[in-house]
């Protein structure tokens, strides 16, 4: 099977033109100008067979940065796998404001709960080395794999195991961020997701439950004058904004992602 033969395939099956190409890169450890030059390599019976089993998963909606165990997130090359949501471009936006905040943080502390592949923490700590980064998240095997970025990328953070703030008994912040699942029970769009851990998805019922649980502990956990910012749905800003309130935080604030959809809210609380 020759590569433009093998690229064809991808075509005929559904699998986006640039998807192929990167799925197929991978599959060769060679990089995508490689294959635009060399469409008339065979691939060896080993590459070919291999080639159709990672085609089909790809055609069957298994994400891309799953087959090929990568997903470049702010700059870092991050290892994910089944473990770990895979992370998204709108994330970066949490990180973004958080860095606009650090100046302004009344400790140069921060906590990103629920970290999954550590992203978000990661990010942080390769922006700004002399924040100290704690992460938090339920899954050992989760953990695991933020573990594994930091050793990568040689980032310091401090991993800790546990369901949101309870990870975090008896430490305060001077910043805290997380995204949390926040998808609704029935939602449409799970579907699409299957392939990603479902509790990081969704917390089930109207999709607060995570969002409500971050709130409700924050005020244990944050410094005077310190942010508490969260990812949520595009449909969810009031709800968040009324769970702030309700807790006693000051004014709060919603950003827009690309789309310009809202999809970041946060606050600070008082005192600072």
């Amino acid at each position: 099977m020759r590569i433009s033969h093998a690229l064809q395939q991808a075509r005929a099956q559904g699998v986006a033109r640039l998807d192929a190409q990167l799925l197929l890169a991978h599959l060769l450890q060679r990089d995508r100008s490689w294959l635009l030059a060399h469409d008339d390599a065979v691939l060896a019976e080993d590459q070919a067979n291999a080639w159709q089993t990672l085609l089909a998963r790809r055609a069957a909606g298994e994400p891309l940065a799953y087959l090929v165990g990568q997903r470049e997130f702010r700059g870092l090359m991050l290892q994910v796998s089944a473990a770990v949501l895979v992370p998204r471009p709108e994330t970066e936006l949490l990180v973004d404001w958080a860095l606009e905040l650090l100046p302004q943080a009344p400790l140069p502390q921060a906590i990103d709960l629920g970290t999954g592949s550590g992203a978000v923490a990661l990010a942080l700590k390769a922006a700004a080395p002399q924040l100290a980064v704690t992460a938090t998240d339920l899954s050992a095997a989760a953990l695991a794999v933020a573990r594994a970025n930091a050793a990568r990328h040689g980032l310091d953070i401090t991993w800790l195991e546990g369901d949101w703030w309870a990870a975090a008994i008896g430490r305060r912040f001077g910043l805290a961020l997380s995204n949390p699942p926040y998808i609704a029970a029935g939602d449409p769009h799970l579907a699409a997701l299957r392939h990603e851990p479902q509790a990081a998805l969704t917390p089930g019922g109207d999709g607060l439950d995570a969002l409500r649980a971050l709130v409700e502990g924050a005020p244990g956990h944050l410094l005077p004058g310190a942010w508490l910012l969260l990812e949520h749905g595009h449909d969810q800003q009031a709800a968040v904004q009324a769970l702030l309130r309700a807790a006693g935080f000051g004014p709060p604030e919603t950003r827009t992602d690309l789309a310009g959809l809202p999809r970041c809210t946060g606050a600070p609380w008082p005192g600072g």
